[in-house]
């Protein structure tokens, strides 16, 4: 694992994953768009995915009519990724088949995650993707080199920027000065929680502490890689971290949503509270699909995730990256650093991919402004927004894979206990805030401001 140094200046536009993502995820729905306006259907058949099934029979028939559609799909992801990942210095000769496998995996994640009885029942494909993950990592254990496919961060962002065309630009007019109100709060009590009981409390090393805080304050494998650049915090904490985010954001996908189902919440404060208190994107869209799909209202459960996760608190990330430079040099090491931070680090480690979201919020919204919400529903949504919610959940499916396939338990174990409960008590004060805030005082708003 990398840690991030100095700012790249503009070769960033082709040596990061969030530029890639943006080109990625604009690039198809520029497509979408293309294919919409001239009545080809090519995409919409590119974009298949494996049905809702019981009938074993039925799902070979699936499989059977689109076999071909399947290999070019295939091929599409490869070529895009193989493309990209070369250009930022991946080796291909380790991606490809690692990414050959991750695909074949993931159709079998749909298969068993869209078998009617499971996903009744919660475990859509996301969650399947995450345990069928952690299953072969921590006990097959796949060779190292197959690491190189599993690109978390890539396909994540990728999927979020997708997720900018289906949330109309307008509600996050509506509702993302409280997301950012809300996380802010949150996130910030969050990381000194975790920082002063890490520091005071079990005596660990302050830029590994600052690491805990800030992956468990704002977006996990991002914050940890970030500050921990910015810090100079060594390699392993920043692994520790990753390995911490990614444990207790699985534990969270079970228990808000099975927590909320127990309490009978509306799905659009769960939304929001999942927004609030898990810890990496990719759980957190698991969560809150699954909790809405549980009540029978997804769209509400993810326009509140995202508003959230997404526009409250990931945007954190530059910032919170500058404030603890700033800190390290100035403070932890002043006699080691020759120059002080610069202002336009904030730029430099703001998370891109959030304006790749932005930018597919506002062109569909566009778009959808000169239709009917009847048309909307009943041309819009099935012609265009459809396969490009189906090439999303492939890249979050892409993601939740990699996720397990890259948590071996055995690295958090030789860490030793203090990193865990420092982490673990900031994740008890982070839900129950989360809770407080999204269901409690500002339930009511989340509920009229995701309305259909």
């Amino acid at each position: 694992m990398e840690e991030a140094k100095q700012p790249m200046g503009w070769k960033e536009l082709y040596l990061k994953e969030d530029w890639w993502a943006i080109y990625l995820g604009l690039g198809i729905i520029a497509a979408a768009i293309a294919f919409f306006y001239t009545g080809d259907p090519f995409l919409k058949s590119l974009s298949v995915l494996p049905p809702k099934w019981t009938d074993f029979g039925i799902l070979m028939e699936h499989f059977t009519a689109n076999l071909g559609w399947y290999a070019l799909q295939f091929a599409f992801w490869i070529i895009i990724f193989s493309a990209s990942t070369k250009i930022l210095g991946f080796k291909q000769a380790a991606y490809i088949p690692s990414f050959i496998f991750l695909y074949i995996l993931s159709i079998i994640t749909f298969i068993i995650g869209e078998y009617k009885p499971l996903s009744d029942n919660g475990f859509e494909p996301p969650l399947v993707a995450l345990i069928l993950g952690l299953f072969i990592s921590n006990t097959l254990r796949t060779p190292k080199w197959m690491d190189s496919g599993f690109r978390v961060e890539y396909y994540i962002k990728t999927g979020i920027v997708l997720l900018g065309a289906t949330l109309p630009f307008t509600l996050i007019l509506w509702a993302g000065h409280v997301a950012l109100m809300q996380a802010t709060a949150i996130s910030v009590v969050t990381c000194l929680t975790i920082y002063f009981v890490g520091t005071k409390l079990f005596g660990l090393d302050k830029r590994f502490s600052s690491v805990l805080g800030v992956g468990a304050a704002i977006c996990g494998v991002s914050a940890a890689i970030a500050v921990g650049g910015a810090v100079k915090a060594k390699k392993e904490d920043i692994s520790i971290t990753i390995t911490l985010v990614t444990i207790w954001a699985i534990i969270m996908i079970f228990f808000i949503p099975y927590t909320s189902k127990f309490l009978g919440l509306h799905p659009a404060p769960v939304g929001a509270w999942v927004g609030s208190s898990e810890f990496a994107d990719a759980a957190g869209f698991a969560a809150a699909v699954a909790y809405g799909k549980m009540v029978g209202n997804e769209e509400a459960a993810v326009r509140a995730f995202t508003l959230m996760k997404v526009i409250g608190r990931d945007i954190w990330l530059g910032i919170w990256s500058f404030i603890f430079a700033l800190i390290a040099c100035l403070k932890w090491e002043k006699e080691e650093c020759g120059a002080k931070p610069r202002a336009s680090e904030i730029w430099w480690r703001f998370p891109k991919f959030v304006l790749g979201f932005f930018v597919a919020s506002v062109i569909i919204t566009i778009i959808a402004s000169g239709y009917s919400q009847t048309d909307y529903k009943n041309i819009l949504t099935p012609e265009l927004i459809k396969p490009i919610k189906s090439l999303r959940s492939w890249a979050f499916i892409f993601c939740f894979l990699s996720i397990g396939l890259t948590t071996r338990f055995r690295e958090l174990a030789s860490a030793g206990k203090k990193p865990f409960w420092a982490f673990t008590i900031g994740v008890i004060v982070n839900v129950t805030l989360g809770y407080i805030l999204s269901v409690i005082v500002l339930g009511e708003f989340w509920i009229s401001r995701t309305a259909q």
